[in-house]
């Protein structure tokens, strides 16, 4: 398995996303520059030029024509996939983090940072098929969580929002009436800040990482605990195989410890581990630092990553990964 270097971000990666078709992959960085790339042969096929800081997350709507970016300069963007034309400005009085968007495009959540006092927030705006339309407007503002959260993604039919962040608690709320539904038990929760979080497609569960060194599979409907993956490291990023019931998580040390290990000593690979069995099955080396971002072709045959070194990897995986046994 040769993977694709895909070298256009001067900063460390912070967020993948392909879009439903698997034709394009989406990368954010803190070069403020997020950028498009084909996904068969990683060739770069634009980026979208606006923001003025570190660019958290993005999301793409599902006909792919529509791209919102949140980025650490206090805004939410809307941008036209196809020219890079940014459409819509949602301002915010802190630091954007993470997007998401509804099944059915009409609707976006956007959580904010804490800042200069102010609380951490989940903001769900609508999104108006026409620009001309587009208002700024919040349907919705969720309080509550403390510290940043760092993930807040829609749950099955827009009904829900699944939220995880610094307090290491992972929340569903009500999208409709805001108020809090259910909360992950602190026994079996994660013990530190949750960095990431992943969906399958049909959203019966979803899966949690923590630099509390594991990541979490969980019930959507109830928030009960199924499994538990442990590490040897804090998890930065973590996807879900559509195809295969494998699990990957990616990691490494803090940026600030990063120099004192050896990148041949295999702290910055991926993990691939078994999704029923919860045992590691392999890894992709290649990183030279912490991975921040992992992401899986929606055909579940190729996966990126995206790390601490500026690179993105784009992995097509060979027969033998296909006939994995346990």
């Amino acid at each position: 398995m040769r993977p694709i270097l895909m070298k256009g971000h001067e900063r460390p990666l912070t967020f993948l996303k392909y879009n439903r078709d698997g034709d394009l992959l989406f990368s954010c960085a803190k070069d403020h520059d997020p950028t498009v790339w084909f996904a068969d042969n990683g060739e770069r096929l634009g980026t979208y030029r606006g923001h003025n800081g570190a660019v958290w997350s993005c999301d793409i709507s599902r006909d792919s024509r529509r791209l919102i970016t949140g980025s650490a300069d206090q805004t939410a963007k809307i941008w036209d996939v196809e020219t890079g034309t940014p459409l819509f400005t949602f301002n915010f009085d802190s630091p954007a983090r993470a997007v998401d968007i509804a099944v059915g495009d009409k609707l976006a959540v956007i959580t904010t940072d804490p800042f200069m006092g102010l609380p951490s927030a989940i903001h769900i705006k609508r999104i108006a098929r026409d620009p001309e339309d587009q208002t700024g407007e919040s349907v919705l503002v969720l309080k509550g969580p403390q510290g940043r959260i760092n993930r807040a993604v829609w749950g099955p039919l827009n009904t829900t929002i699944i939220s995880g962040g610094e307090d290491s608690v992972v929340r569903i709320w009500d999208a409709e009436t805001g108020k809090l539904l259910k909360e992950s038990e602190k026994e079996e929760g994660h013990k530190k800040t949750i960095t990431s979080l992943a969906k399958p497609t049909d959203g019966s569960h979803f899966l949690t990482g923590s630099l509390d060194k594991s990541a979490k599979l969980w019930d959507t409907r109830t928030l009960k605990l199924v499994k538990t993956y442990i590490t040897e490291r804090p998890v930065n990023a973590v996807a879900l195989s559509p195809l295969l019931d494998h699990v990957v998580l990616g990691g490494g040390q803090d940026a600030s410890s990063v120099t004192t290990t050896d990148h041949r000593a295999g702290k910055f690979e991926a993990k691939f581990y078994d999704k029923i069995l919860t045992e590691e099955i392999g890894g992709v080396k290649g990183h030279f630092g912490p991975i921040n971002a992992l992401a899986f072709n929606p055909d579940g045959r190729s996966f990126s990553s995206g790390g601490e070194d500026g690179y993105v990897r784009l992995h097509h995986f060979d027969q033998d990964y296909f006939n994995i046994k346990i």
